[in-house]
Parts: C-alpha cells; structure tokens; sequence
C-alpha cells in the first residue's frame, strides 16, 4: 500500500512538472515586454498616492482627477486600478513593501506621484523589467522600464509672479514651501514665481517659509500667518493643502493656489491658482503601452501641451490690467518659446547661471536648480 503511494505521489509531481513545462503560467498574458502592445483589457495599474483622496490634499485630488480622466479616455474600469493612499515617502521601506503588494496584485504599471517614491521606483523597477514604472516630478528612469513625467508648473508659477508682483502694496510677497532648496521641484518653482514678481515690479522681494512637509495643514498656516507679520501680502505656495490660502484670507492678504482651483477655499483672497493636467500626462502613458510605442524618454509638457495652466484671473482682487499681463506673458511662452530660465540668471548669492541668448536645459531643469533667484530671501 506505501510503495503504490509512493508511486502515485511520483506520478502527480512528474504531472506537475510537465505541466510547469508545457503549459506557461497564465501570469503571462498580463507581462509587458518593451516594444509589443498590451491591450488594456489586460492592463492593471498601481497608483501610490503621498496623502488621502478624501482629506485637503489638492495635490492627490489633482493627480486622482488625472487619473479618472484617463480611465474615461481610454474605458479602463476601476477594478483594473489598484489606489495606494497615504504612502508617506519618509519611510522608503514602506513604500517599496507597498509597491510590491501591487505587483502581487496584478499590477503591471506603476504610477507613484510623489518626489520621494523616485528611488523605491528606480530599485524595484530593476528588479520587476516586465513592470513598467512612471514617476511624478522627479528626474531618475532607465533604459528599459522606469521614466518620469513632470509637468513646466514653473511656467505658470511665472504667470502667477507676474499676479501677485501687481497686486502687492508692500514690495513683500509670501511662499510657503513645502521643501528647501535640496528639492529641485519646489525650488524652480520658487524661482520661476520670483522671475515673474521681477518682471513687473523690479523692487519686490519674495520671502520663501519652509515647512519641510509636504502636508501639513497647522505647519502651512503658521508658515503663512508668518510671512504675513513679517508683511508680505500675497501668499504663493508649493504644498498640498489651501491653509496658506485660508490664512491669508483671515488676514486679509490675498493669495496664489497651487495644484487645483483653490479660489473655493478662500474666494476672497485667491487671485488665480496653477495647476497641472495630469489627466494629458496619463491618457498619453496609457496609449503608449496599449499601442506598443512606450518608451522611458522623460516627458516633460508645458502650456503648449496644455498639460499646466493658471486659472482665470478674479480681476476683482486683482491689480488692473492683471489678466492681460497674464495673457501676454502666455503668449511669449507658447508663441515665442520663451522658458522662463533663459539668458544670465543671478541668485540671491550672486551666483551666475545660464548664459546670454541661451535656456538653461530639461536636464538642469528638472535636476539641477538648488539655487534661488535674486530676490528671494529665505526665512527662519
């Protein structure tokens, strides 16, 4: 009786073995190669959020909006779209642990949103080649299956310089940050806005508060009412929540928004908000691995693209003639090509970047800008 189990045992794993080897894992017919199209009945996709879909986080409501605007474009179903929220990229181990559970479930694209999740996507993007890996704002990506995509929101912080540099009676504008200056995303942005306070108003200064996170409600609003003691009276900011907005309205400031339409927030102080279109960004990611053409090429759109633009002007809390300022400054960008960092640029260590009759390039763009412009003064 033991020797016929025995053989009946071997005869089930040499069952097995052919099967293993006959017949591939039906895994398979859900694996991206480089090159081949794979239809989006077969697409699943991971999307790591930094904060909640659900709180005041503008930021993960911009970037789910892009989102849900690529699942209409392209009938991808919600089953087929894997949400990781609160994925704070202070712990690089957590967010690599959460990465992997999307691939264990079926993930074949990853889109993480945050500047921070950059190295657990780079690593792992290594160790899962059939997994295609696209990350938000930052600069890394490989030959094979990792790419970034950033949106020129420093054109539009420029066109909302030009706003708040009309609009300021005390020569002080205020941004709250969410990053210092080893956060190149946050800083050209800081710069691009100082750039565009210059052009209209050579004596304003901007004073920048840190927060050092990127959500934090009570640190913004502090950061905020800090900037306005000191003066200032138009508050910018890169962070993810509308409290510097708020604030301003309580002290009757007014305000730029960032990453969505934050004039609901604060309807009496926000002049204008910039904003991405990362709808534009995903739908293109999407058809790209549906029709075979991905490639890991950083992209990198701007207002010709319509992947940034600025909301309408309220010209009731604007300076006059504001919108048309506005206008005409939109219309050298997209008409004329210019990029905001051209020619011989002085920081406020008087440091010289660029060169005369030249752009600064994507790359130092996206990686290189650990410097603030010349009237930028950073607070304590």
């Amino acid at each position: 009786m033991k020797s016929h189990f025995i053989r009946v045992e071997g005869l089930l794993i040499f069952c097995a073995v052919i099967i293993v080897l006959v017949f591939p894992s039906c895994k398979k017919e859900t694996v991206w190669e480089p090159g081949k199209p794979l239809s989006k009945e077969k697409i699943k996709i991971g999307v790591i959020f930094l904060g909640g879909l659900d709180d005041n986080s503008h930021y993960d409501y911009a970037h789910n909006t892009g989102i849900l605007e690529m699942q209409r474009s392209a009938g991808i179903p919600d089953s087929r779209i894997i949400r990781k929220t609160n994925v704070f990229d202070d712990k690089p181990a957590v967010t690599e642990g959460i990465i992997r559970d999307c691939i264990a479930e079926g993930a074949n694209i990853i889109i993480a949103t945050s500047w921070e999740h950059m190295d657990a996507c780079e690593k792992l993007a290594a160790e899962f080649p059939n997994v295609i890996f696209a990350h938000s704002t930052g600069y890394k990506y490989n030959n094979r299956n990792f790419t970034n995509y950033s949106v020129r929101l420093y054109q539009v912080h420029y066109l909302s310089g030009i706003a708040a540099g009309m609009k300021t009676k005390t020569g002080k504008t205020g941004y709250v940050a969410a990053m210092d200056n080893d956060n190149n995303e946050v800083t050209r942005g800081i710069n691009a806005f100082a750039i565009g306070v210059e052009t209209v108003n050579p004596k304003a200064s901007v004073y920048v508060k840190v927060t050092h996170s990127w959500y934090d409600p009570m640190g913004e609003t502090d950061a905020a009412n800090a900037l306005i003691a000191y003066g200032c009276d138009v508050i910018a900011q890169h962070c993810d929540t509308p409290a510097p907005q708020i604030a301003a309205q309580k002290a009757g400031v007014w305000g730029i928004g960032s990453n969505s339409d934050i004039s609901a927030d604060a309807p009496d102080a926000v002049i204008t908000s910039v904003i991405p279109n990362w709808g534009m960004m995903y739908t293109k990611l999407l058809e790209s691995v549906i029709n075979g053409t991905f490639t890991t090429a950083p992209h990198f759109y701007g207002l010709a693209e319509e992947a940034v633009s600025i909301t309408p002007i309220n010209e009731q809390l604007a300076a006059p003639g504001t919108a048309a300022a506005v206008d005409a400054q939109r219309r050298r960008i997209i008409q004329d090509g210019y990029n905001v960092f051209d020619g011989i640029i002085e920081t406020n260590t008087g440091k010289i970047i660029g060169e005369e009759g030249k752009t600064l390039s994507d790359t130092a763009i996206l990686g290189s800008i650990d410097w603030y412009y010349r009237n930028v003064v950073v607070m304590k």
